[in-house]
């Protein structure tokens, strides 16, 4: 094993300090790094300096950050531990209650809370006493409107959840199911039914002379779907995606739920079909193969380009009988020469049900003003939220009503179609 150099530090080494308590709240943040890591970042540090905080920013990106899913994490702590004077105060006010009314409610961005609970893991986080120790103050609570955390869960956003609730959230994801009704199909099968089976009819009379003293009867068989799903893993909608992905391998190794096979597809600037990997039984496993396959995560988007490599390459091996396509992206397509709408419209025409999922319906103002949107939105057949557990419930009602259009009607007519 080579042998490093004794590393040379000042009497008082406060920043070699810092930039190890930094690394210990990125590593309690999910960040796997262990001494040697922190040693390559203070050796950088001292070897390339700094003037300006992006060179301290990036310096320390480059020692700390390996895989793309902690980008944000890292930055939203270097924003709290570095930049902000104030970082404890705004952290204790993502962890702490808040009486309405007296400070402005601001919802958590991506990554801070977990960023505050890295930061803020062992100091107490309850509130103040009052001055008064010795005087007894009753305080009433209404509960009336109060629910259990669960609950709570059900209707958070992916994006605003903290590390442990997006734990909690994947145990409630691993027990969600998505049945499927069955299909009937144009075959039949010899077994008491309402079809009448002539030929079955003629054969039995044939056994005995001639003489017809029963009617055979058949009825058809039952087929399930495949299902397939297209899941954009842009910047946008990477916390979105790794939801929905832990959600599709519940389905995917859940036995009893209806489909024939579940195939999976990422799509980000280029399309990837992690369904291999969505067959391995420990969720972990296989997601940590998904992420690793699919080169593009969190990068651009280009809808266009990877449905025009589904319809041409993959249509034709998996969409065969009638499948479910679930499409979950923002719509927001940077490729601004190609034929969205084309695309989406072959892709509908080979689905036997085509159900749209996105994140940005959680805000209450959205309407359908981006190109991509207004390209895509008339080729589907249902159009739905997709940030949190209860809209990923409630694609079941979407799948036992196919005449569920979502808020796809509201929409058109905005757009005055």
């Amino acid at each position: 094993m080579a042998e490093l150099a004794d590393l040379e530090l000042p009497e008082n080494p406060k920043l070699a300090q810092n930039i190890t308590h930094f690394a210990r709240a990125l590593r309690k943040a999910g960040l796997a790094l262990g001494p040697g890591r922190v040693i390559d970042a203070i050796r950088a540090v001292e070897a390339a300096g700094f003037t300006e905080r992006a060179d301290f920013y990036w310096t320390l990106h480059a020692c700390f950050v390996s895989k793309p899913e902690e980008r944000q994490v890292f930055a939203q702590l270097f924003r709290l531990y570095w930049r902000d004077p104030r970082y404890m105060e705004q952290m204790m006010s993502f962890l702490t209650p808040m009486v309405r009314g007296v400070q402005e409610e601001r919802a958590a961005q991506a990554a801070e809370k977990r960023a505050a609970e890295a930061l803020l893991d062992g100091h107490d986080r309850d509130l103040p006493a009052p001055d008064d120790a010795g005087e007894e103050v009753e305080i009433a609570i209404d509960a009336s409107r109060t629910i259990s955390t669960e609950e709570r869960l059900r209707t958070l956003d992916f994006e605003q959840m903290s590390g442990a609730e997006m734990a909690a959230a994947k145990r409630i994801l691993a027990k969600l199911r998505l049945p499927v009704p069955p299909i009937l199909s144009r075959r039949t099968q010899v077994l008491p039914g309402p079809l009448p089976d002539w030929r079955g009819t003629m054969r039995q009379a044939m056994r005995r002379g001639g003489e017809v003293t029963d009617f055979a009867t058949k009825r058809r068989r039952i087929r399930y779907p495949n299902l397939v799903v297209l899941c954009d893993i842009s910047g946008s909608m990477s916390q979105y995606s790794r939801a929905v992905l832990h959600f599709l391998h519940s389905v995917a190794n859940r036995e009893g739920q209806g489909w024939a096979q579940v195939h999976a597809f990422t799509f980000g600037t280029r399309l990837t079909n992690i369904t291999r990997h969505l067959r391995t039984r420990d969720v972990d496993a296989a997601l940590a193969a998904a992420g690793a396959e699919a080169q593009d995560w969190e990068g651009g988007t280009r809808i266009a380009a990877c449905l025009h490599a589904f319809n041409r390459d993959w249509s034709r091996r998996v969409m065969g009988q009638g499948a479910v396509v679930l499409l979950i992206t923002d719509g927001l397509d940077r490729d601004k020469d190609a034929d969205l709408g084309r695309e989406m419209e072959r892709l509908n025409l080979t689905a036997r049900q085509l159900i749209w999922l996105n994140p940005l319906l959680r805000w209450d103002g959205f309407a359908p003003k981006a190109k991509g949107i207004t390209q895509m939105l008339p080729h589907c057949s249902s159009f739905r939220a997709g940030h949190n557990i209860a809209s990923l419930e409630g694609l079941a009602q979407a799948l036992s009503r196919p005449d569920d259009v979502g808020q796809k009607a509201r929409l058109m007519r905005m757009m005055g179609q």
